[in-house]
């Protein structure tokens, strides 16, 4: 069964969370469209503007239609002066009074006329590059308009015989000059400082969304599940010791006066109670733990969870299942020799070669052995899975299997067991490996349990999208006060030789006849000086 193909749409909370996972980008576009208009502005020469204007005065009569009629004339004659403002003739006179280089049609660039609706009044709008030189082009624009339409008006009159050729009744009026500009017009910092955050914001959504459409690692775990169709039984915060070398940071101990390490704590046993609730009658009882790629922290999980299955009082044993890269004995700081390759090969037995892990006298390892040239068949031979059912019948079995793309190693096991645990790296793994993956286990009919997110951001807008939200929850005696505190991490594994973890080994920890009754009881109820020693370690 193919996994079905990830679903691409976004709601709000994806949209929420692909700006917080790219919000420095979006924040620096939009400082840089800032940058912009502000390097637009000084490139730019000053333009100031002076307003002048011009009142269309015509004489009234003595009677009331007289001074109407007039009006109406004056309003009428204003629309048309408007146009005849914007002329050459117009443009020339200022030039010759002003002195000045300019061309009229450079000059009729510099003007704007307009005339309101159902007024006598033009208004004359001059743009220059110093406030005096806009004022006086103003006032010389008016009154030359003035004199232009006093030559229109009396020859018109002069040609028609109204009136002596002298003069024209109409006029233009100058209404007092025009006020200096204190500012400038132009540029117009403000818009232009608004408008280039507005277009680096609208760059930066785009550069959001096509980043994370393009961007095919994993993002939330409800990518992993929309991917493959499974749910995701646990998310593994990222710890600080890890980063340091250190792989084997849980003891089953709790330290109540440190947060150090509380978040991965409660992070594997949720794992672990997510395990056990897959089905309560019967939980899975061997388990493959593996990846699509090298290099997603499988082992460091297998290992750790193996620990935090132990501190339960449940026996447990950790197979190296990679044959290829061995690193679990290392981890534990055990003996690295004979192990799971020599019991195949019918060289040695378990009781030879399983190792217990001191802390946890429940928890024994298996080590890879000497790495053979056929690791596939070996872990696909009978022999192995004689030796899973027999060590299932008294312990949780986990196995640290290669990763899936890579080698075909994993799947085999997978077959074997109950099940796979496929890690996937957070912000690592691609949605496309963790399918492929998922895909070379159906393709061999092995089960999958679910997927395991690890190194999940625990701060930021990431850990929202992962849903992590992990805080402490313990009572701080130092303090005397309820405080935020965490779980404490065991201590670092020492170093041991094979002849020293042999003889940790209890009698018959894995040969030792017990009835399906007591297998079931000892299962739920751990032993009784199990349970004692839990009680003083302060569990």
């Amino acid at each position: 069964m193919t996994p079905p193909t990830t679903d691409k749409s976004l709601d709000v909370r994806d949209y929420v969370r692909v700006f917080r996972q790219h919000w420095l980008g979006v924040v620096a576009l939009v400082l840089i469209g800032i940058l912009c208009s502000a390097g637009w502005i000084l490139l730019q020469k000053p333009s100031y503007s002076a307003n002048s204007i011009g009142y269309v005065s015509i004489p009234g009569g003595d009677n009331m239609g007289s001074a109407l009629a007039g009006d109406n004339l004056a309003k009428s004659k204003a629309t048309s002066y408007a146009s005849f403002a914007s002329s050459r003739p117009v443009a020339e006179s200022v030039i010759a009074v002003l002195k000045l280089d300019s061309t009229p049609d450079e000059l009729l660039g510099q003007i704007t006329v307009t005339s309101a609706k159902d007024t006598p009044e033009i208004k004359i709008a001059a743009a220059a590059g110093t406030p005096q030189e806009a004022q006086a082009l103003a006032n010389a624009w008016v009154v030359a308009l003035a004199e232009q339409v006093n030559i229109l008006e009396s020859t018109t009159a002069a040609v028609d015989g109204s009136v002596p050729a002298a003069g024209s009744i109409i006029k233009i009026v100058p209404l007092g000059d025009a006020p200096l500009p204190t500012a400038p017009t132009s540029p117009n910092k403000k818009m232009s400082l608004i408008l280039g955050a507005l277009a680096g914001l609208i760059i930066g959504v785009a550069y959001a969304l096509v980043r994370n459409h393009l961007d095919r690692r994993i993002r939330s775990v409800e990518m992993v599940e929309k991917a493959i169709g499974t749910a995701v039984v646990g998310t593994i915060p990222v710890d600080e010791r890890l980063r340091n070398g250190q792989h084997v940071v849980e003891s089953g101990s709790i330290d109540h006066a440190s947060t150090k390490g509380y978040a991965l704590s409660e992070a594997l046993r949720e794992l672990r109670t997510n395990l056990h609730y897959m089905n309560v009658d019967n939980p899975p009882r061997v388990i493959v733990i593996t990846s699509s790629i090298p290099s997603e922290g499988k082992s460091t999980i297998a290992a750790n969870l193996a620990v935090t299955i132990a501190a339960t009082g449940q026996k447990v044993v950790l197979i190296d299942g990679d044959l290829r890269r061995p690193v679990v004995s290392e981890y534990f700081g055990l003996a690295s020799g004979a192990g799971l390759t020599d019991i195949l090969s019918g060289q040695a037995t378990l009781e030879d070669v399983l190792q217990v892990y001191r802390p946890l006298p429940s928890l024994a390892v298996l080590g890879s052995g000497r790495i053979p040239p056929n690791p596939s068949e070996l872990l696909g031979s009978l022999a192995m899975k004689r030796l899973l059912d027999k060590m299932a019948e008294q312990a949780v079995v986990l196995i640290d299997a290669p990763p899936l793309l890579p080698v075909t190693d994993a799947a085999i096991l997978a077959r074997l067991t109950d099940g796979a645990l496929v890690v996937a790296g957070a912000g690592k793994t691609t949605i496309d490996e963790l399918e492929k993956a998922v895909a070379t286990l159906a393709k061999v009919n092995a089960p999958l349990l679910g997927a395991v997110l690890n190194r999940v951001p625990t701060t930021g807008g990431q850990a929202a999208g992962y849903g992590y939200y992990g805080k402490s929850y313990y009572y701080s005696q130092n303090s005397g006060s309820k405080a935020k505190k965490g779980r404490g991490a065991g201590k670092s594994v020492s170093k041991k030789t094979a002849s020293e973890s042999l003889e940790s080994l209890p009698e018959n920890f894995l040969v030792e006849e017990l009835s399906p009754e007591q297998q079931f009881e000892q299962l739920i109820h751990p032993p009784r000086q199990e349970a004692s020693r839990r009680m003083r370690q302060g569990r």
